[in-house]
């Protein structure tokens, strides 16, 4: 993965792309020999290590566990990143304004501030998801799954989010099933078959007859 790059990672379901990811990220047990990121050779064995080291992933599951639905949107924005916001005591100022910022910036329609997660959309609550992870500032973004259950509008939103990440030198892996979604965002493809990395498109060779052709030749 290179800076400022869109890499997509295409295959069936059940091809082994959430479980690679999230090995990656701390989330699973890894048989990784080496992991390296920005040329240095790294150890995540934890969540918490992986956003140590700039990675961040985001859930293809956001209901059961990218958020907490019965809490309302500033807990669910700051809780990554509570040492930001004190330390005995929390200044819920900070994290007022934080929200405020966010509700702004990603355009998130709720009707106050104090709404429950889970009374929102499921485009306002990616949305939520999202400014949750960039408010640690990560060099690289994995998403999951990223417009799954949401809306035309919204998913047009997130492409622009996305986007605007790569183009500040983010590092960026989406993970999707469907195809025109790879096609249509990412620079390069891998494509996963039975826990394999079964072949690698550049965004001028790639379609939707070559990425299944990989598949099925595997």
């Amino acid at each position: 993965l290179k800076r400022g790059e869109i890499l997509g990672i295409g295959g069936l379901i059940g091809a082994g792309r959430t479980e690679l990811m999230e090995g990656l990220a701390g989330l699973r047990p890894s048989t990784s020999q080496k992991v390296t990121v920005f040329g240095q050779s790294i150890s995540i064995k934890s969540p918490g290590d992986a956003l140590r080291q700039g990675l961040c992933y985001l859930t293809e599951d956001r209901k059961l566990r990218g958020l907490l639905l019965d809490w309302g949107m500033r807990q669910n924005l700051t809780l990554q990143n509570l040492h930001k916001f004190g330390g005995f005591l929390l200044d819920q100022a900070a994290e007022d304004k934080a929200l405020r910022a966010a509700v702004s910036e990603f355009d998130i329609r709720a009707g106050s501030l104090d709404t429950k997660v889970g009374d929102l959309s499921g485009g306002n609550q990616q949305k939520v998801v999202l400014s949750k992870w960039l408010f640690a500032e990560p060099e690289v973004l994995i998403l999951d799954e990223p417009t799954r259950g949401i809306d035309v509008g919204a998913k047009f939103e997130i492409y622009g989010i996305i986007n605007e990440l790569s183009a500040m030198g983010k590092g960026v892996v989406m993970i999707s099933s469907e195809m025109p979604e790879l096609l249509g965002m990412c620079d390069r493809i891998y494509v996963m078959n039975e826990g394999a990395l079964v072949g690698e498109l550049t965004a001028e060779e790639a379609s939707q007859e070559r990425i299944m052709s990989l598949i099925v030749t595997e």
